[in-house]
């Protein structure tokens, strides 16, 4: 009897953990806005990087540039490289939308270290990160083969493919989001129930994968098969 109430009071704590809170509300006329955590954390990730990004960029020098610009110059080239090798060229100009939802991404999953709930935890926020993924893909490749080749590719390789094509439209940005939110979300599950069982010892070490690791793959996925999609559009005949 003892096991089982500490099996529902896990399940009590476990579902009020998963529960998308509202941070504050604010009336507009006679409707109630409610703001939920996941903006909150959302605004405090945007304002770290601005800080970052004028910090870092500060007093920039051609030449004997100091250590702070060497580490910004080396993580800058090496991001645009990865990316650069993907969509070569052609892509070049979608390169830093790539990096800026990259460093995104890279501090929302690893955000709950310091005890911030991860805003893609939410599922409303990687719908939205794939929807503007999939907006970029196909307006690329729209872009670069012009309007009547990119409508033309729908019925490609036959005119029998065009509802799936179609169809596909719709999958892409359903599999980039539910990836993401399913590997954040299934990442907090096992850490609360770590917290749970073994509050004291158990966390620290699965703490570097759940949290840190496997935050850090997500993030990489995200972006590399945004960039893969992307890819696909922007190959020159």
């Amino acid at each position: 009897m003892k096991g089982s109430g500490h099996l529902a009071n896990l399940a009590k704590d476990l579902s009020e953990a998963l529960k998308i809170k509202t941070a504050f509300s604010f009336r507009i006329g006679s409707f109630t806005v409610n703001v939920s955590e996941s903006v909150v954390v959302t605004w405090i990730i945007m304002a770290i990087l601005v800080f970052l990004a004028i910090f870092l960029t500060h007093d920039l020098k051609v030449k004997n540039p100091g250590k702070k610009q060497i580490f910004l110059e080396s993580v800058m080239t090496a991001g645009y490289n990865l990316f650069y090798g993907i969509l070569g060229e052609n892509g070049a100009m979608y390169i830093p939308y790539l990096l800026t939802v990259m460093f995104y991404l890279g501090f929302a999953n690893l955000i709950g270290i310091i005890g911030f709930t991860p805003p893609t935890k939410d599922l409303n926020v990687t719908v939205a990160l794939a929807l503007m993924s999939i907006v970029l893909i196909e307006y690329s490749n729209a872009h670069h083969n012009g309007g009547k080749k990119f409508f033309k590719s729908f019925a490609e390789p036959l005119p029998l493919m065009t509802p799936f094509n179609i169809m596909e439209l719709g999958i892409r940005p359903l599999s980039l989001c539910m990836r993401l939110f399913g590997n954040v979300l299934g990442s907090f599950v096992v850490m609360e129930l770590l917290k749970a069982v073994c509050p004291l010892l158990l966390p620290i070490p699965f703490s570097m994968y759940f949290d840190i690791f496997d935050g850090l793959i997500q993030m990489i996925v995200f972006v590399f098969l945004t960039a893969l999609f992307m890819q696909e559009g922007l190959v020159d005949d």
